[in-house]
């Protein structure tokens, strides 16, 4: 009796089973041979399969964002993705701060489908809404409202973050987080100088964290940006031999005067002098130059990037999406996407102090083996699209790759609200001897 009961048992297990494999819901492979994965499961090193982040955008005026770009132009009302003025395209320098307004396009951006490739997503419930965008061209008011910090102009860029603070204080969802789970651009230095320490609790987008201290910007809530290159990429690298078609052995051009850590290009200029395969050259940044310096980063093997008024500067991203070998002499600078890109696997690191020593950084760069230089050159051509910023956004682009990281800050922003709804001693841990 209970053999055959057992029996029973047995045939309806295996019923079930086989039912299950049939619709589909059980697959032994991941019970049995979990490392196997089928062609369609691959993905790339940064996909993720999560669903995109959802973004509130505050609708803005036109005069804190695109109304900079055409000053002429009156109008207002926010500006929606069928209004998308394109980036005007003599911006010179302007435009290696121009993060601001690719992140804007990409909320705005209306795709006919493929949400699943896009990182984040605008909705226009802001009680559905992950984060909260404040577009507001911080950088390009910087660069448009006054040639100089002490230009009278420069009282429009003030008098737009004193506004701007006021309505976002107004907003509940502002003071429900104290700002902690909004976005703001900052990737000029002087981006939002007048009242930047009123919008601290912020994410803030910025290059590195040069002329700010720990308390106002650091790793663990902002989110490091490439500059926007200015140079053009280099798309038909397909030479047989790229090492020796690039004659050149290292390669820099532009300004040498430049403060703080910046004060480097100066040694190295008469460091690096008098070496046959070694360009060095003081430049400023004019059309012309920026093609001069774009042929001559294709030309060579190593394209140096010493620090500039902060430890970083858009040369590094011309150089990248150049696939000119990147040596970075910068005691503190900060890079973009580093949780998941290992920038040792296409770039060369020397300290001030190796850098500055006579003849080490050439001696080493002449020794670098071929071989190796090939790969890195092969793993420059294929991430340098990390490092593309553009309108439609594309996938595992500039902005994708943006958005991603603003979503790894949110867990410790929720952690942050979430106490300081019901500490009443909201810095106890400090006062604590």
């Amino acid at each position: 009796m209970f053999g055959k009961a057992a029996i029973s048992l047995i045939f309806v297990v295996l019923l079930l089973i086989s039912y299950s494999i049939f619709m589909g819901t059980v697959d032994f492979r991941s019970y049995f041979f979990p490392l196997i994965q089928s062609p369609a499961g691959a993905r790339s090193l940064c996909a993720t399969t999560n669903p995109p982040l959802r973004v509130y955008m505050y609708d803005l005026p036109r005069r804190y964002n695109v109304g900079m770009l055409d000053r002429r132009n009156l109008d207002q009302t926010p500006v929606t993705g069928r209004s998308w003025p394109p980036w005007p395209r003599n911006s010179g320098l302007k435009r290696q701060h121009s993060v601001e307004y690719w992140m804007m396009g990409s909320i705005l951006y209306e795709a006919d489908g493929g949400a699943e490739e896009r990182e984040a997503i605008r909705v226009s419930d802001p009680e559905m809404a992950d984060a909260f965008f404040v577009p507001f061209f911080s950088s390009l008011s910087f660069n448009t409202h006054g040639h100089t910090m002490t230009d009278p102009e420069t009282q429009i860029d003030r008098q737009l973050q004193i506004d701007l603070l006021k309505l976002l204080r107004q907003s509940k969802y502002w003071q429900r987080s104290g700002g902690r789970d909004h976005v703001i651009p900052m990737t000029h230095p002087n981006a939002f100088r007048f009242l930047r320490e009123q919008v601290n609790a912020s994410i803030q987008i910025v290059v590195d964290f040069g002329r700010h201290s720990r308390i106002m910007s650091n790793l663990s809530k902002d989110v490091v940006s490439p500059y926007v290159h200015v140079v053009d990429s280099f798309t038909d690298d397909d030479t047989p031999d790229p090492y020796e078609s690039r004659t050149t052995l290292l390669f820099f051009r532009g300004r040498t005067f430049r403060k703080d850590e910046g004060i480097v290009r100066v040694k190295l200029a008469k460091i690096l002098a008098g070496y046959d395969d070694v360009h060095y050259e003081r430049s400023v940044a004019t059309g012309e130059n920026i093609r001069a310096s774009s042929q001559g980063m294709r030309s060579s093997k190593f394209c140096l990037h010493p620090a500039g008024d902060t430890p970083s500067s858009c040369r590094l991203f011309d150089a990248i999406v150049s696939h000119c070998v990147p040596v970075i002499v910068s005691d503190q600078i900060e890079l973009p996407f580093e949780d998941e890109i290992d920038y040792t696997q296409f770039s060369i690191f020397f300290s001030f102090k190796e850098a500055l020593e006579p003849g080490y950084m050439v001696n080493q760069l002449r020794r670098f083996p071929k071989e190796r230089w090939i790969d890195m050159w092969k793993r420059l051509k294929n991430i340098s699209h990390h490092y593309e910023f553009q309108y439609p956004p594309k996938k595992e682009d500039a902005v994708n790759m943006l958005w991603r990281q603003i979503k790894h800050k949110l867990p410790e922003v929720k952690l942050a609200v979430h106490r300081s709804r019901r500490l009443k001693v909201p810095d106890w841990w400090r006062r604590r001897r």
